[in-house]
């Protein structure tokens, strides 16, 4: 975005936001167990975002190109109700997010960090990335995060729809609380 008027409008209007996983709200890597499991490191600053904005009233969605079962056990713990994994067609889920949510994907935003997240972006009414996004995605994105993948790229995408709002992350948190 070009000038901080236009971000501002464009981060109020958004009602929901879908992530991508690996490379967004992880560091993109991957280890494997002496077993074989695969294991993967989530940010809890990401953590305390998602909760931030559920708690401020923000659908969330989780939209992967990986099939990974670590995926379905981060949103049961985030009380994520949306996902989908192994896909291939990231603006279809993203539209039919929207559609359940019903919201229009222009009140969606979309935080992805590579290629395969580009339709999506595209689509969605801000598109956002973490600072070691694809050349491509950072080129496409509305919004980069000053944060990489799985470090808080997603808390601050979410400080910014709050901020955006009118609401600090103070009032939110403690709005839960009383």
């Amino acid at each position: 975005m070009t000038n901080a008027i236009s971000e501002k409008n464009a981060l109020a209007r958004i009602r929901a936001v879908a992530l991508d996983v690996d490379g967004t709200l992880t560091d993109g890597g991957l280890w494997w167990g002496p077993d074989g499991a695969e294991w993967k490191r989530f940010s809890f600053a990401d953590v305390m975002g998602i909760s931030l904005a559920r708690r401020a009233g923000i659908v969330l969605a989780l939209i992967s190109g990986e099939a990974s079962p670590l995926v379905d056990r981060y949103a049961e713990k985030m009380q994520i109700l949306h996902v989908v994994k192994g896909c291939r067609d990231k603006a279809a889920a993203l539209r039919e997010f929207a559609a359940s949510a019903g919201i229009k994907p222009a009140e969606v935003a979309f935080m992805g960090d590579d290629v395969n997240d580009l339709a999506a972006m595209q689509l969605a009414g801000l598109s956002a990335a973490p600072s070691n996004a694809a050349r491509c995605v950072l080129e496409t994105a509305d919004f980069v995060s000053s944060q990489t993948g799985g470090n808080g790229a997603v808390r601050e995408l979410i400080e910014a729809l709050l901020t955006a709002r009118g609401l600090s992350v103070q009032e939110v948190h403690a709005r839960h609380l009383t």
